[in-house]
């Protein structure tokens, strides 16, 4: 077993547990995110909620990061937009990056969505490192945003 598949088989059993349906939304995602960047080190580890025709910033945990990002627009606005998760090894080479960071090199994001199939918001992870992200943490960070949809 990878170390990064032993990680994340104890990081999901952790997020379920952590997963208190008595706080709401906000204290969840920010337990999430503060439990991914914990077991990951990733630089940032964050979610951005629709509202309206953007989407806004939301709990995470990492360094100052942009606020509103427009449909389309980003890796989070892309993934938003086309409803799929968006795995990106070198952002500099994505077409419409947002910069927020200057020291992120790759992202990955997941949409999640709510009872009524719509996003409701996306799970956004950065990395200093160029093609951190793979099939691994597609499958493991889908399984969190199956514990988020419960949610919603």
């Amino acid at each position: 077993m990878s170390d990064k598949v032993s990680k994340y088989a104890g990081l999901v059993p952790r997020i379920k547990a952590l997963i208190d349906r008595k706080i709401g939304l906000v204290g969840n995602l920010a337990n999430i995110s503060a439990a991914i960047k914990d077991e990951f080190d990733f630089w940032w580890v964050g979610f951005y909620l629709v509202a309206g025709n953007e989407l806004q910033l939301g709990p995470f945990q990492g360094p100052v990061a942009c606020t509103r990002i427009a449909l389309g627009r980003g890796v989070c606005g892309a993934a938003w937009e086309q409803d799929r998760v968006m795995l990106v090894d070198n952002v500099h080479e994505f077409s419409n990056h947002i910069a927020c960071s200057a020291e992120t090199n790759s992202e990955i994001v997941l949409p999640v969505h709510g009872q009524d199939s719509k996003i409701k918001l996306v799970l956004d992870i950065d990395s200093t490192d160029l093609a951190t992200f793979d099939a691994v943490d597609v499958k493991y960070l889908g399984e969190i945003v199956d514990e988020i949809e419960s949610l919603l």
